[in-house]
């Protein structure tokens, strides 16, 4: 992980002690996140999670606004408890008060997408291509069954793949 990013953590968080005057408990930190998203902060495990493609293309932007939204959701967890919104009135105090920032739920990182590929079911219905994912497809595997909406019967794997 980079150290960058640890230091930044860091410093996030003897903000939020310095502004909230309490000490707050430290997250694991993780650069194992892939996708869209630029970082995930998981309340109960008290866990960070940051994608290191998006950290390494947009680093500079990643380390003054994703760092300090990711940090902030632990923080309000902390001090408000689980029954508020995540990017509630706590959270948006958090990120004007402590940190300064706008609260901008997303990024506007570009985020390349990878090839999917899904697998055509069909049923008797005419022109009846139904593209699952490779999570569904396993799940068909697995005994689930799928039926059209149309004429009830259940969808069958084609044998066809595509890539999107």
């Amino acid at each position: 992980m980079p150290e960058q990013l640890k230091q930044r953590v860091e410093a996030c968080y003897a903000q939020a002690e310095a502004f909230f005057k309490r000490p707050f408990t430290r997250p694991d930190v993780s650069f194992k996140l892939r996708g869209q998203k630029a970082g995930v902060a998981h309340l109960y495990d008290n866990l960070l999670r940051f994608n290191p493609q998006l950290y390494q293309a947009n680093r500079e932007d990643f380390l003054r606004q994703t760092v300090p939204h990711e940090v902030a959701h632990l923080i309000a967890h902390q001090l408000f408890g689980a029954g508020i919104q995540a990017h509630g009135e706590e959270w948006q105090l958090i990120m004007r008060g402590v940190y300064e920032l706008p609260p901008l739920r997303c990024h506007n990182y570009a985020v390349q997408r990878r090839m999917a590929t899904r697998y055509i079911y069909r049923c008797p219905c005419p022109d009846s291509d139904f593209a699952f994912t490779a999570q569904r497809h396993k799940l068909v595997h697995q005994g689930r069954r799928y039926l059209c909406k149309r004429c009830r019967q259940v969808l069958v794997f084609s044998g066809q793949t595509r890539h999107e």
